[in-house]
């Protein structure tokens, strides 16, 4: 019985289509309480639409998404409270332009969350002291390098406490030199116990960081299996040439 109850979030039979382009197809996975799963694949092979259908900014085809043993409904009040539990960071910050480090952190917060000014404040205080972004919190976004305006979105996404975060390529739009900042925030939550789903391009992270590596390849989760498996001892021919891509590369 404790291993069910240490199941957040299941998905069930996830298939995704875009008109006539089948994108997802029969997805099964689980994430239990405090793991890091990284999944990785080729660009188009359904990562981040996978991520989209897990908080339902995409509505998936067929199937669905378990949250602690409930379906998620992709209708009314639910899915906005299911979302203050299953918070995002997307590659492309998403951050409020017109909204200071500290409002954007506080928004949610105050609209879905319902807590006071003081309360949201003292919440976003804590989180942007965690990600190093404190002395920023009057600036603009735009005033931001994109490594700070990531560990805002981090932050912001931290505020709303929630029980997992899923991120969508959050080093992808970065320069080179901003990876690293981002990627450290992200190993020290890991060594919190935050429960994760990284959707990345970053081999050496999810080797190091993850507790289990889910590789997809053309809609289908080919092999998932614990870093040292997927990335010394790959069984699936596709997973081998994907790794030995990234080998080369």
């Amino acid at each position: 019985m404790d291993e069910v109850k240490d199941v957040i979030l299941r998905a069930e039979h996830i298939s995704k289509t875009f008109g006539t382009n089948k994108v997802l197809h029969d997805i099964d996975f689980e994430t239990k309480t405090g793991e890091v799963i990284c999944i990785i694949g080729a660009s188009g092979s359904g990562k981040s639409t996978l991520l989209r259908c897990i908080n339902y900014l995409e509505t998936p085809t067929s199937g669905s998404i378990m949250f602690h043993g409930e379906a998620v409904s992709s209708h009314g009040r639910g899915v906005t409270r299911y979302r203050s539990q299953v918070g995002m960071v997307f590659q492309s910050f998403n951050l409020f332009a017109n909204k200071t480090v500290l409002q954007n952190c506080m928004t949610g917060t105050r609209k879905v969350l319902k807590k006071s000014k003081e309360e949201a404040e003292e919440l976003a205080m804590r989180y942007l002291t965690k990600v190093g972004m404190a002395p920023y919190i009057k600036a603009k976004p735009s005033q931001l390098s994109g490594g700070q305006q990531q560990r805002v979105a981090i932050a912001r996404a931290l505020a709303m406490e929630p029980e997992i975060l899923l991120f969508d390529e959050p080093t992808s739009a970065l320069d080179p030199q901003m990876v690293g900042e981002v990627l450290q925030v992200m190993r020290d939550l890991a060594k919190e116990g935050l429960t994760m789903i990284i959707v990345t391009h970053e081999m050496a992270f999810a080797r190091d960081v993850a507790s289990r590596v889910i590789f997809m390849d053309k809609g289908v989760i080919e092999e998932e299996g614990p870093p040292k498996q997927i990335f010394e001892n790959p069984k699936s021919p596709r997973t081998k040439e994907f790794l030995s891509r990234f080998i080369q590369g």
